[in-house]
């Protein structure tokens, strides 16, 4: 039984006036408002993702 690893990542930065495309990967990780949490998968498509918008993004691995 292999457990996938998790990862937390939070918002901390607005979305306004952001690039079209980092609003778009904020959307694929669905955070929507400053300050909010999701916990995502830790696969490459994902880390992919919160590399590119990392300047907005706190991330833990859970």
């Amino acid at each position: 039984m292999s457990k996938t690893k998790k990862l937390k990542v939070t918002l901390m930065r607005s979305m306004i006036a952001r690039h079209p495309k980092h609003k778009a990967c904020l959307k694929g990780l669905n955070l929507r408002r400053p300050h909010q949490a999701v916990i995502v998968d830790d696969t490459p498509c994902n880390r992919g993702i919160i590399n590119k918008v990392s300047y907005l993004l706190s991330v833990e691995e859970i």
